[in-house]
């Protein structure tokens, strides 16, 4: 008797405690000060969540110009630049800021780095809003390399004053092929004082690393503009996966993907709610993967206060 297709099912998965934090942050938000809550940006990079609160009263705008005087707007988990707290002050908002702290850390180094009049080399994509939002601590210092390619264009003033700093988000393994290839040109080039890419992103790529040899297919929940999600399909197909997808849902799943295949990897992006999960695990399913094997090399027990502007309201309405 044949052996029974197996998904083969990573964790950690799904939701970090920056996220987290963010999605609960707009729902507070709605429960205290009643709709509309704006958020600028996209609070977290998934589209069932951004339709979810949505839904329950969250109006997603580009820019404070849209946000009505006197309005509540939260910005996202991405962070953003010094200038956009200031035209939120200057439009009356009463802004919520939900950055991940892990983004504040490195806006804090962008900022301490600049002080000291060092050149900055931050390690991440281009137009990505982290990336925007971290540039615009210290523009005049910062500049951005877009993976190992972009190394030979650098230019610094002094050699002995460069550092570099990353997007949260980015493969663990193409940053350090960066690094390493910034550090040829550059023999003193200093690291930050602690890993800037955060712990969701690489306890998630870790266990796809694991799992992906074994996998004829990996399927990835997540959105095409979540750089986490994305770094995952990439990793799996580096580590051995016959092939890769990302999906938002489970009925994007293509039958074609599954033909001959035994054994799916399956895990999700860091803005992902495990409900999607399911309902992928169930799809699979019916299609005859009835064995889930679950893989937890760590186990996360991460988590973040809800930020201090919110915190403060809440205690003030008894809701704390």
């Amino acid at each position: 008797m044949a052996d029974p297709k197996r998904v083969l099912l990573a964790k950690p998965r799904g939701y970090c405690a920056g996220v987290d934090r963010a999605v609960v942050t707009v729902e507070k938000a709605l429960e205290l000060y009643g709709a509309p809550v704006y958020v600028r940006k996209e609070i977290v990079h998934n589209r069932h969540v951004v339709d979810t609160l949505a839904a329950k009263g969250a109006v997603f705008v580009e820019e404070n110009e849209e946000v009505p005087p006197g309005s509540v707007v939260v910005f996202s988990a991405h962070g953003v630049a010094p200038e956009v707290h200031d035209q939120a002050a200057e439009r009356g908002l009463k802004a919520i800021d939900a950055t991940c702290p892990l983004v504040t850390k490195v806006h804090k180094e962008a900022r301490r780095y600049a002080e000291e009049d060092y050149d900055i080399l931050l390690i991440g994509h281009e137009g990505h809003e982290e990336v925007i939002g971290t540039s615009g601590e210290a523009p005049e210092h910062i500049q951005l390399v877009d993976g190992p390619d972009a190394v030979d264009g650098v230019t610094i003033r002094d050699p002995e004053k460069v550092v570099w700093l990353s997007q949260t988000t980015l493969s663990v393994d193409e940053t350090m092929e960066t690094v390493d290839r910034l550090k040829k040109r550059l023999p003193l080039l200093q690291s930050p004082p602690s890993d800037d890419i955060c712990y969701a992103t690489q306890n998630r790529q870790q266990v796809v690393k694991d799992i992906a040899a074994d996998c004829d297919v990996m399927l990835v929940v997540g959105s095409k503009n979540s750089s986490n999600s994305v770094r995952l399909v990439e990793v799996a197909v580096q580590h051995g996966a016959r092939s890769g997808h990302l999906i938002d849902f489970a009925h994007e799943i293509d039958e074609a993907w599954l033909e001959g295949a035994t054994t799916v990897g399956l895990s999700s992006g860091a803005s992902v709610p495990d409900n999607l999960v399911q309902d992928v695990l169930a799809h699979l399913a019916e299609r005859g993967f009835t064995s889930v094997e679950e893989f937890e090399p760590v186990t996360e027990k991460i988590t973040f206060q809800l930020p201090r502007e919110l915190v403060t309201d809440l205690r003030a309405a008894g809701r704390a």
